[in-house]
This record gives structure tokens, sequence and C-alpha cells, in this order.
């Protein structure tokens, strides 16, 4: 131990002892010494078995948040990870889609019931006559894939391929996961909200959500912090723009904000009404496949839940392959005891978030190479089945 941090360790000490007492503050200190271990434990490992040059994990206890960072941001620059370093975070960006779609909800400016070419009269004749909102915002539309085809994958033939687009399914019976499916979906909300995705996102909802470093632009005084991702090749590689992109897979964030993200999520009364209400909607139930059900933008599970459940809910399957779905009638509002999770990756980033909030316990792990799903969720049901004792 050095004298540095003994030295630390007794100023904390004595401000304790002069103002409360030591009990309270150095069962404190340990709490906080458990937390770090349990993190290290699970996350430690990956960053050498994968080869992921950095992570930032943060997690949040009873309101606070605790952050733990690894490897560096960049191989070039070997700058170190902190808790402001940008990361891409894929397709978690698709529950900040499904909130503004619930705060245009919540505001009247939209409904769930709606059909999309309702909301779009450039979709009249099309499909999407008789696929609602609701059906976008939840991937069963009738089949849309989970990419765009790469001829289609242009802000300028996003509309022309879901003109022409033929559903594979009756709309609302089976789940396919789909950036295009969420993607109009944001689409949409920000059509009803008079105003572009982009500035609905950063003018709108970011601000009332309290994060001021997340970005669908990384702007030119950011790009210093912006971590540099690498493919399973080690080869650098950050995101394409594409279709939809911003309502799909396009944020980037930290994990200082994502925890703040996270902790509005599990306490979302100091937040105005409306924004409470759009969150209420997101961790609504509207179906279920299996283990899983679907809210909006966010998936959800009963909890305590074994880790093969939870695997079994984010495996490539359920990714890839179409699943009938059980609807629940009326929508479920979130039980008393849920655990809500999200991955999301892009070809350079990997990421994860989860929730219990019965137990006000959150986790953010964030990492600059796209690394298997399976060990994300390994790394954040050890350390929240920790934090629940």
């Amino acid at each position: 131990m050095t004298n540095k941090t003994n030295m630390a360790r007794l100023t904390v000490l004595g401000a304790c002892v002069a103002l409360l007492g030591a009990g309270p503050c150095l069962a404190q200190a340990q709490t906080d010494q458990q937390i770090q271990s349990t993190v290290d434990a699970a996350i430690k490992p990956i960053l050498q078995t994968q080869g992921v040059p950095g992570m930032a994990v943060a997690v949040t206890v009873n309101g606070k948040p605790h952050y733990f960072n690894y490897g560096v941001a960049s191989k070039e620059s070997v700058q170190a990870v902190t808790e402001n370093t940008l990361f891409e975070i894929g397709s978690v960006s698709k529950t900040f889609t499904a909130t503004l779609g619930a705060y245009a909800i919540a505001t009247g400016k939209l409904s769930l019931s709606d059909k999309a070419s309702q909301v779009l009269p450039d979709l009249r004749g099309s499909a999407f006559d008789n696929v609602s909102v609701l059906q976008l915002g939840t991937y069963t539309a009738g089949g849309l894939p989970l990419q765009f085809p790469d001829e289609a994958d242009h802000a300028d033939k996003m509309l022309g391929y879901f003109k022409q687009w033929k559903p594979v399914y009756a709309a609302g019976t089976h789940r396919q996961y789909s950036n295009p499916s969420i993607g109009l979906f944001g689409y949409l909300a920000a059509h009803n909200l008079g105003v572009p995705f982009d500035e609905a996102m950063t003018n709108t909802l970011l601000p009332k959500l309290g994060l001021t470093h997340t970005f669908l632009r990384v702007p030119p005084d950011q790009m210093s912090v912006y971590a540099q991702g690498y493919d399973k090749n080690d080869k650098p590689v950050r995101v394409d723009p594409g279709a939809l992109d911003s309502e799909a897979y396009g944020v980037k964030t930290s994990t200082a904000d994502m925890i703040r993200y996270v902790q509005a999520n599990l306490k979302p009364a100091s937040l105005e009404k409306p924004l409470q209400q759009a969150i209420a909607t997101t961790h609504t139930g509207y179906y279920t496949v299996g283990d899983m059900t679907q809210g909006l933008g966010w998936e959800r599970y009963s909890y305590p839940i074994s880790l093969d459940k939870l695997l079994g809910g984010n495996s490539t399957p359920m990714a890839m392959e179409a699943h009938k779905v059980q609807w629940l009638t009326p929508p479920q509002p979130e039980p008393e005891s849920v655990l809500i999770n999200k991955t999301g990756s892009t070809g350079g980033f990997g990421a994860y978030v989860a929730f219990v909030p019965a137990k006000d316990i959150g986790i953010v792990i964030l990492a600059n190479k796209n690394y298997p799903i399976p060990e994300r969720i390994k790394a954040a049901h050890q350390i929240l089945s920790a934090l629940a004792k």
C-alpha cells in the first residue's frame, strides 16, 4: 500500500469521524472496494481473452454511479479510456429512438395505433397501409430485414425501398429484428414532431434527459475523445453512415452519460411528465417470445433471471431469425421485478446495458471492439448478481 493511498484513506477517515462517525464511511469505502473487485473479476478476463483494446464500465447502485476504465481508446495514440470517452453503442441507440417516439406519443403528436402510411403519405398504396407504428417499433411489420440491402442503404433511396417492400408474414405475427423497422418508427416520430430526427434527438430528447455528451454526429471539438474501434481482425474502423443510421445504430456516447440515462430509466420521477410517460411506454411489454418480453426499444425479463435464459434472449437466433409472437392484451406495464436490457454492436464496437428497477441497480459496458455478445451478457449478469445481494 502506498503512502499516497494511506494519506488519502486517513483524510477520508478523519472527515468521517469529525462529521458522522467512522462507521458509515468505512462501510461505504468497503462497498466501493467490493464493487471494484466484482467488476475487475468480470471484465479483466475479457480484455485478455477477446483482445479488446479498451473498455469503459459504469454501474449505478442506489442512485450512485461508479466508473471503471480499462485499456486504451486508441492503440495508435495509447490514450487511456475514461468515463468521458465516446463509444459507438450500435443498437442500444434503438432505446433512444424508442424514447423519442414514446415522447411524441406522450405529447399527443403520434399514436401507436396509427398506420405508417397515415403518418407519412409518401407510403400510401404500399404494404405500410397495413403496418402500425407499434408494429414498426417492435419489429413485427411482417419481415423487414436486419439491414437495408446495399442498393437501398442511402437516405435518398430509403423511401423507394419501403414503397416496393413486400411482407413475408402478416403484420403483427412474427418478430424479425430489423434496423429498417425501428428506423422507420423513429423517422415517423420525428415527422410528426415537425423536425428532422437528428434535430429532435439533439435539441429535445437528449437535453431533457440531461445528456450533454451524447451525439449522433460527433462534433469536431469532441473527436479527440472519440474512441477508435477495431474489427474482428483488429483493423481500425468506425461506423459508416447509411439509411436511418441515426435512428437504428448511430449514437456515440460515454459511460458518464449512459449511466445517467440508466438512472433516468430506473427513477424517472424527476423528469417532466411527458418524459416520465415516455419511459413507461418503452418499458411496457407488448408481446412475448420465449422468456423475453418485447418493450419499445428495450427488452424485458422476469427477475431474477438465470444466465441461460438471458443468453437465450440475446442469442444470434433471436437477432437473425423470425419468431412467432404472443401479444399481451392489453399491453403489460412494467412489473415489480424485471431486468431490462439491450445489446448493441457496430463493426468496431460492442455495448451492453442492463438494469433492475426493483434493486435500483444498473450497468453499462462499452468497448472499442465488437467482441461476442455472450461475453458481455455473462460479465453483466455476474456483476449485477453481486450488486443485488
